[in-house]
């Protein structure tokens, strides 16, 4: 599919990019604003958007509103932290297509998207609170708590964009020991690279406020 990115979180959004790029999708553009979103849409003219709800100066919902107005044919799947049935119901009758969380793993997101250009729908209510209201941790946060004090600050320097050599320099440390730390904090999070790696780890930080 022929995408557009919106989200203020331009690491998250880049991430997310190489993983479809390699699965196949083209992303055209990446916007990081309200204003940005539309004008994004309307000079692309995607198969699909992929919405966040939340941006400095505006509402998910209302760009969502002016996507259909303005170009129905662009499908507007909204990838987000809320998960608020009411909010999921406004996106409904609004004619969003998709509704998913941000914390799950890209083989998911990916299969959404498959079912998207079906001309199905792909709607996970995927409600984090347990019944006495307190926040259920997910997989990929239990997963980043594994790690290790010297694998968090690798993962931290990989969402930073930091190159190998770069990052074995500051840490002080031999190539191949950095290697290591790498290999092992990959397999703690399930992640096929470093950046599928910064992808779960931007997630994490956009659903929970929280850095590592």
């Amino acid at each position: 599919m022929r995408l557009v990115l919106c989200d203020d979180n331009r690491i998250l959004c880049e991430a997310l990019a190489s993983i479809l790029k390699a699965r196949g999708h083209s992303v055209l553009a990446i916007a990081t604003s309200a204003s940005d979103s539309v004008a994004a849409v309307a000079a692309n003219r995607p198969d699909a958007c992929l919405l966040d709800l939340r941006f400095p100066d505006g509402s998910g919902l209302d760009i969502a509103r002016a996507i259909r107005r303005s170009h129905p044919d662009t499908k507007i799947v909204v990838l987000s932290c809320v998960t608020d049935p009411a909010v999921m119901s406004e996106a409904k009758k609004i004619g969003v297509v998709g509704f998913l969380r941000k914390d799950q793993k890209s083989e998911a997101l990916a299969g959404a998207l498959e079912v998207i250009s079906a001309g199905r729908v792909a709607f996970d209510p995927g409600s984090s609170r347990q019944a006495n209201g307190r926040t259920r941790p997910s997989p990929q946060e239990d997963m980043l708590r594994e790690l290790t004090p010297r694998e968090k600050q690798v993962l931290r320097r990989i969402v930073a964009g930091q190159s190998t050599g770069q990052m074995a320099r500051e840490m002080n440390i031999a190539t191949s020991t950095l290697r290591s730390h790498i290999g092992s904090m990959l397999t703690k999070l399930g992640a096929h690279s470093r950046v599928e790696a910064a992808a779960i780890a931007s997630r994490q930080s956009a659903v929970n406020g929280s850095q590592l």
